[in-house]
């Protein structure tokens, strides 16, 4: 009698906590592969589902399940190697896998919509494996300090924020995105980085670097800022875009670059940096650009400098060379009264022309480049933490 009320009071104490043990009906731990079979007989979990970070070696939660309503977690697990589902369809929460340092086998041909990714410290993972329509309803993406080599499957037409950085091993991405309401966040991957977004129409903010090549031929509108910084591509164009509505345009130290076209750019609501392209011999991709927000700086080893439609700087205007620019300062000089609000400057044969990396910023002042990058290219998806209660002390008490 003594033992039936322990194991019922047990239980009780379990669906108290909500966490322990396996459920349709709500949230749930896996701490084996017993439990991860008893969830896969459910359809859908109205809930999280976690994987214990003492499960492992292998997770499959294939069979039934369709939909996790929460997120499915897998975080401080040094013993997983496969997480599968073959069934999975739907994850309402965040799908995160953090510090799950030997995973190897990712595998979900099934799973369309996610709440968003979440996913960094994953030192022993290839590549995830989707189906062949991919992911194609998320809200953010997070992928940081991972063993991926290629990103493929992830196929949203529309997120707030996409931020890939420290992936060593990434040599390649596509992405058929059309839309980024927040920001784009790619720094120190793969030094052979190549990216394609084919489809890219709209976005609000965007900072790359450390890329081999970029590929935005459908870019029209950027609402906010777009900066390169320390990429290693020749050549940067993206001919359908026509106005950077808020914020500012730089090139910075992207030292194999030899030509910037953007033809069709009118407008730049911010700063117009370009700063210590040591290729960069001639600056005349912008023919179209008539109005600048914020300052011009144009720092580097020009031999020409060219902007013949410009007819609005509502900031300082600089433009220095380590070469005879003699020619473009006559032209250019035209621009001092009358369309340069600020303080105006040409002047060639500079030699430390390409020190000063600093950026052009909107009220057409300088701001340092690092503290101005640091600032804009923070994480900008933020992580809920879930906190496991642990029931083995009060169930050892009871008894």
């Amino acid at each position: 009698m003594f033992c039936k009320q322990l194991l019922a009071a047990a239980a009780a104490l379990s669906m108290v906590s909500g966490v322990v043990g396996v459920s349709c009906d709500g949230s749930s731990t896996i701490s084996s592969s017993a439990d991860a079979t008893e969830i896969a007989k459910c359809s859908k979990v109205d809930g999280d589902v976690i994987i214990d970070e003492n499960a492992g070696p292998d997770i499959d939660i294939g069979g039934k399940l369709q939909e996790i309503t929460g997120d499915l977690r897998a975080e401080n697990n040094g013993l997983l190697a496969t997480l599968r589902s073959d069934s999975l369809v739907t994850i309402g929460g965040i799908f995160a896998l953090k510090n799950a340092t030997h995973i190897s086998t990712l595998n979900f041909p099934s799973l369309n919509e996610v709440g968003s990714i979440d996913w960094s410290t994953l030192n022993s993972l290839p590549e995830p494996t989707f189906g062949t329509t991919g992911i194609t309803k998320a809200k953010s993406v997070v992928i940081a300090d991972t063993f991926i080599e290629s990103i493929n499957g992830i196929n949203v037409q529309s997120l707030t924020d996409m931020n890939i950085n420290n992936n060593r091993r990434l040599t390649k991405f596509s992405s058929s995105i059309k839309s980024l309401s927040n920001t784009l966040y790619v720094t120190a991957n793969g030094l052979n980085l190549t990216m394609e977004m084919p489809n890219l129409e709209w976005i609000a903010n965007m900072t790359i670097a450390n890329v081999t090549s970029f590929s935005v031929p459908s870019l029209h509108t950027v609402n906010g800022s777009m900066r390169f910084d320390s990429n290693y591509f020749e050549t940067f164009n993206a001919a359908n875009l026509t106005e950077i509505q808020d914020g500012d345009l730089s090139f910075v130290s992207n030292p194999q670059l030899t030509n910037i076209t953007i033809p069709s750019l009118k407008r730049i609501g911010g700063g117009f940096t370009v700063a210590n392209n040591t290729a960069l011999e001639k600056l005349d991709g912008f023919g179209k650009l008539n109005e600048i927000g914020g300052a011009v700086k144009v720092r580097g080893s020009f031999t020409e400098v060219d902007l013949p439609s410009l007819k609005d700087v509502k900031g300082a205007f600089e433009v220095v060379s380590t070469e005879d620019i003699d020619d473009s300062c006559s032209t250019l000089k035209s621009l001092e009264s009358g369309v340069v609000q600020g303080h105006y400057e040409c002047e060639g044969k500079v030699a430390d022309a390409n020190n000063d990396t600093s950026s052009a910023s909107s009220d057409g002042s300088d701001s340092d480049n690092k503290d101005d990058k640091s600032s804009a290219t923070s994480p900008v998806v933020s992580t809920s933490l879930v906190t496991l209660v642990a029931l083995g002390g009060a169930i050892a008490a009871f008894l």
